[in-house]
């Protein structure tokens, strides 16, 4: 950071320090970076694919690579085959939107041997407001992971298990069927992030007691993460009844991993727009979905999980209907719900 002086880059004030800690506060800050057990990397935000100008001994430890095999390199040398492009979309959207991000994600040592890594993302800008750099720091899970993920797994599972539950086991049970199982370690990230749209759709619930939600709430929650600045919600006030969110909120999560992958997310000048409003007859509500700066639609003639699953819940357990079409601006869906959905696939 040699090039910048103090007064430029914003930072939290120490909740204690001394006077003379105080003066010395900037060496401090730089031991402290060096010394900690936790593995931390600065990139350079006004720099192209954003190169790491600062990494820890412990991140070098961490990733077994040498400190002049990562200084200029965008850390997606960290990526492999089996990282989940979701979290990566996750990872694009916040350095967009050029806010704070808390990602898990599998990556790769030097060596080829995987872990998991908390990473959390965070900008630094300047007195004018322009980013600067963004800063890292990693934990890994994957101890974590293996001594807690049958403990974890049981207790999921005894909380969830209620008569509530009959409709997300269906749900559950498509994914686990109908996601592409050719690679066994995309096919994981890809049910644990289709299961975790899932989660927080219950988690929503539970923390309103079961009762009507908010579709504006639901739709805000789900895309968000993938979206950063880039979508525009609108539409009135509308609550729907419990048993239409997980399946509503599967629906998002794959509109919205689509979008990210091959749609309006995914080049530099796509935008998204999400409205809805009330059915004419009052009964039920309208979504409409719309993509621009998406070109052509994918020539794919294999229909992939992400069509089959939000066929099945719209039109099967929410007993509504979905029209797709193609135009010179982009991509449009509109979804149907009439007021009375199914209880089962």
């Amino acid at each position: 950071m040699t090039g910048h002086s103090r007064e430029k880059l914003h930072g939290d004030l120490p909740s204690v320090s001394s006077k003379a800690a105080s003066a010395d506060r900037k060496e401090l800050a730089a031991i402290a970076f060096e010394r900690t057990r936790m593995p931390m990397v600065v990139t350079d935000g006004r720099k192209p694919d954003l190169p790491i100008v600062l990494a820890n001994k412990a991140f070098l430890e961490l990733t077994g690579y040498e400190a002049q095999e990562v200084l200029g390199r965008n850390c997606r040398f960290l990526q492999g085959s089996a990282t989940s492009p979701i979290a990566v979309a996750e990872i694009r959207a916040a350095i967009a939107g050029e806010r704070e991000v808390s990602v898990e994600i599998l990556n790769y040592k030097k060596s080829g041997e995987q872990f998991w890594n908390r990473l959390h993302l965070s900008p630094i800008h300047g007195d004018d407001g322009r980013i600067l750099y963004f800063f890292g720091s990693q934990i890994d899970m994957t101890g974590y992971r293996r001594i807690e993920a049958l403990e974890a797994s049981e207790h999921r599972l005894l909380m969830e298990v209620d008569h509530r539950s009959k409709n997300v086991l269906a749900i559950v049970d498509s994914i686990v069927r109908l996601s592409n199982a050719d690679d066994p370690a995309l096919y994981a990230a890809a049910v644990q992030h289709r299961v975790q749209a899932l989660a927080r759709a219950h988690t929503l619930l539970a923390a309103r007691g079961w009762t009507s939600i908010s579709l504006e709430e639901l739709i805000r929650q789900q895309v968000t993460p993938f979206a950063a600045t880039r979508a525009i919600f609108s539409g009135p006030d509308i609550n729907m009844p419990a048993p239409f969110v997980q399946p509503l909120a599967l629906v998002l999560h794959e509109l919205a991993v689509n979008a990210a992958h091959h749609g309006a997310l995914a080049v530099a000048q796509g935008r998204l727009s999400i409205s809805w409003k009330p059915r004419p007859s009052g009964a039920g509500f309208n979504i409409r979905w719309q993509e621009v700066g998406v070109d052509t639609p994918p020539r794919s003639a294999k229909r992939g999980f992400g069509t089959v699953i939000v066929g099945a819940m719209v039109e099967k357990q929410l007993r509504g209907r979905l029209e797709k079409t193609w135009s010179d601006d982009g991509l449009l869906i509109d979804i149907e719900i009439p007021s009375a959905g199914s209880t089962s696939l």
